[in-house]
């Protein structure tokens, strides 16, 4: 499996063209080394967490963003070199957020020829009543997004939730657990819902923010802002990025390091009763 993803990867760049997605890549190497790491590195999370089951559908969000659209198109990519073979919907909530471009996605995905479905669901109003200006909107929009994407993954057949978030959105969410829930968590490839019968995952876990950004740029992807979220001014988890970037400029590959860290614990050298039997823990 592996000499045939690298196969595979050596015969990007060759191809006129795989998938109209693709139609405004650049024609320069630095484009193709990024477009070969996201691919490579989206590949091995799927593999390595076991994403692939026999009849699985996967309902693949998008937000418009930056991190979605890259997600969508390394998708596509392994579909078509014949190393994701499952079908997949895309699927946009529309949150009813004030000056939403509505029309931006749909025709997009339509002049890909990409299979896709969009809701209206006013979740915003909903934030807005219930949330203090001065709070952050995101836990109670999250929710409330979640319960519809459940609900859209069981009609459409679904087997899984396949969200855009990256490595940068792990490390933040275990910083804001660490910090402000006094637990340690974070956002896992792979997650079983409370009932038990959808998966979420999350095939972008190894790429970085950076690498998203400057592949949505140089492919010219319509991307949407985020007006509900990006209203607000102070968000703690931005503090949080702002913190992690520092610490990457000072420290080149401090991020990196940090991933990883994630996939290494050691449950003996921490103080979680429930993972280490320290009571009976005896002498030779």
């Amino acid at each position: 499996m592996i000499q045939c993803l690298r196969r595979s990867l050596k015969m990007i760049g060759k191809e006129q063209e795989i998938h109209k997605i693709f139609k405004n890549c650049p024609d320069n190497l630095e484009f193709k080394k990024l477009r070969k790491r996201i691919i490579r590195l989206t590949k091995e999370t799927i593999q390595d967490y076991k994403m692939i089951e026999d009849g699985g559908k996967w309902l693949v969000c998008l937000s418009g963003g930056k991190d979605s659209f890259t997600l969508l198109a390394a998708l596509i990519e392994l579909k078509w070199r014949g190393l994701f073979p499952l079908d997949f919907l895309a699927f946009n909530l529309d949150q009813g957020q004030p000056n939403f471009p509505k029309t931006i996605l749909p025709q997009f995905l339509e002049s890909m020829d990409i299979p896709f479905r969009v809701e209206y669901q006013d979740t915003y109003s909903v934030v807005k009543s219930k949330i203090p200006t001065h709070k952050t909107y995101c836990s109670l929009c999250s929710r409330l997004r979640r319960g519809h994407l459940y609900r859209i993954a069981r009609q459409e057949g679904c087997t899984a939730i396949v969200l855009g978030h990256h490595q940068d959105d792990i490390l933040e969410t275990f910083f804001m657990n660490l910090f402000h829930g006094g637990k340690l968590s974070s956002m896992p490839p792979k997650l079983l819902n409370d009932e038990g019968d959808l998966f979420v995952l999350r095939p972008l876990a190894k790429v970085s923010e950076r690498d998203c950004a400057r592949f949505s740029d140089c492919l010219q992807f319509p991307i949407i802002p985020c007006d509900l979220c990006g209203s607000q001014e102070g968000l703690e988890r931005q503090k949080i990025k702002t913190m992690l970037e520092q610490w990457e400029k000072d420290f080149p590959g401090r991020k990196q390091i940090m991933y990883k860290a994630l996939s290494n614990s050691k449950p003996s050298h921490l103080l979680d009763k429930s993972l280490f039997d320290f009571t009976n823990l005896v002498r030779n």
